[in-house]
């Protein structure tokens, strides 16, 4: 197999078999989502530090670079960054698609704590590292449980995933990648990011949004397309979201994350149907102590959500 270009995409040469032949393999392109490397270094006061190494979809690096950065609370706010740039070895030519790594410097300041990024040295596509000790250092620098934030009907929540799909691009045509969108509280698509990685999209989206002056994102939801993971959460507590929504499963901790501090947290949204894992009172026409009431009791007075 060879694999031709770089970029968000890959064409890659395959033999593909067809159920209606006799199968006998037939030459064909078919195009992949690009998962490449990209070491993040952070420039302070003239030294240069790799703060971590992940796994990402080439295409948004600045952005991808600058929500983690600000999700692991290294940076408290946009105007820290003096600059992102690709880094080029001295032999290798600038390319549009960019070099795998991207150095963030740091405006006048004091010295950044590092300390919470050695647990993502290196981090697959798939999930970082995170656990109970994550939660305590989030604890410290989240006061409390977020603001109220919109409620939301049902039948917005339900039309989301049409909307997503229709805006990701490169799933149509590759059909392996994650992705995080940003909608209002009517259901209208903000932004969206997409990676190999569920984390990454998400911070490409929070860096899309510390760029443009919009954190705290407390009247908006995300939806991501696979599961939702205690790093998923915790980068959205830190972008002030209230409604964080995933077409898969919530982890044990998601879920935990998604009570102590006030998100509505919502699973499984496929088709008609969701669950809600915490933060009922988010959903338009529920009353959480009836609808608790009513499961104590066998019966279902919202039935568009498992409860």
């Amino acid at each position: 197999m060879t694999s031709r270009g770089k970029g968000s995409e890959t064409a890659v040469d395959i033999w593909r078999v067809r159920s209606d032949q006799t199968g006998t393999p037939e030459p064909d392109v078919d195009r992949l989502a690009t998962e490449e490397p990209l070491e993040i270094g952070l420039v302070w006061n003239g030294q240069r530090r790799t703060v971590a190494v992940t796994m990402r979809t080439p295409g948004a690096d600045a952005e991808l670079a600058a929500g983690f950065l600000f999700s692991e609370g290294v940076i408290a706010d946009r105007t820290r960054i003096r600059q992102i740039e690709h880094v080029y070895a001295e032999a290798e030519m600038p390319s549009p698609a960019g070099s795998n790594v991207v150095d963030v410097e740091l405006a006048g300041g004091p010295e950044p704590v590092l300390g919470s990024l050695e647990r993502h040295f290196f981090a697959t596509s798939a999930c970082g590292v995170c656990g109970k000790a994550g939660l305590e250092t989030l604890r410290l620098r989240v006061a409390g449980p977020l603001p109220p934030g919109p409620v939301v009907a049902a039948e917005v929540l339900r039309s989301l995933p049409d909307r997503l799909r229709a805006a990701q691009g490169l799933f149509e045509t590759t059909g392996g990648l994650h992705a995080a969108a940003l909608f209002d509280a009517a259901g209208e698509l903000v932004a969206v990011r997409e990676d190999v990685g569920r984390h990454n999209a998400v911070d490409k989206l929070v860096g899309w949004a510390l760029a443009a002056g919009k954190l705290p994102l407390r009247d908006h939801l995300v939806l991501v397309s696979g599961r939702s993971s205690y790093e998923i959460l915790q980068k959205c507590v830190v972008a002030g979201v209230p409604f964080v929504c995933a077409i898969s499963a919530p982890s044990s901790l998601a879920v935990e994350l998604a009570e102590r501090f006030g998100v509505t947290l919502i699973g499984f949204l496929r088709g008609s149907r969701f669950n809600v894992y915490s933060g009922l009172e988010r959903i338009a026409g529920a009353d959480p102590e009836g609808l608790r009431t009513a499961r104590r009791r066998g019966e279902r007075l919202f039935p568009t959500i498992l409860l």
